[in-house]
């Protein structure tokens, strides 16, 4: 008998230290030494050299003089990444129909001004929850708003939206889309 628990302890040992520690550890070291920026996060850094988010989290924007993400409705609170989630509601469930509605009715509040359509991005959630992108259309909706609460001349801003607009990958894959953060940030340096 102890001639068949040896061999297979030992065996045991050996898989556990070879999966559970020298695999790992040089899949991060191959990682951080390729691609260091996504195997730390994707951090996004202010001009302090503050890390202040990541290029693959939304944050939750409210002022009128920063363009608003995606809306998250991860639990507790929103673009929380430990609980990823949509919202899993059918198009023609009531509740679905009510939150778009609602948020429909924030958006033109805070632009009386503007008639045009509202981006289905902006009152829709994505899968994930997550989101950290906004489309083209969103953020040309949104541009008079920022423009007016900043007091600044909107080709200047449309510039800086064109400046942080993201192609399609690999130049097919989804459209163009802007990083709701990275222009934000972008704004406030602009500001200073």
């Amino acid at each position: 008998m102890l001639n068949y628990l040896k061999p297979a302890a030992l065996l045991l040992v050996m898989l556990t230290v070879l999966t559970g520690v020298i695999y790992p550890l040089t899949v991060t070291a191959i990682a951080h030494l390729f691609f260091a920026d996504k195997a730390n996060g994707s951090l996004i850094y202010n001009a302090q050299e503050q890390a202040v988010g990541s290029a693959l989290i939304g944050q939750a924007f409210t002022q009128d003089k920063y363009f608003w993400g995606r809306p998250s409705v991860t639990a507790p609170y929103p673009y929380n990444a430990a609980a990823s989630s949509g919202s899993n509601l059918a198009p023609t469930n009531p509740a679905l129909i009510t939150a778009v509605s609602e948020r429909v009715k924030t958006l033109q509040a805070a632009d009386t001004t503007n008639k045009a359509a509202v981006p289905v991005d902006l009152v829709t959630t994505s899968a994930s929850g997550l989101d950290p992108h906004i489309s083209l259309a969103s953020a040309d909706y949104q541009l008079k708003r920022v423009a007016k609460a900043r007091k600044m001349d909107e080709s200047k801003l449309r510039a800086l939206v064109n400046e942080h607009t993201e192609a399609r990958q690999w130049l097919v894959l989804g459209e163009p889309r802007v990083n709701v953060l990275q222009l934000n940030l972008a704004l406030d340096q602009a500001a200073h």
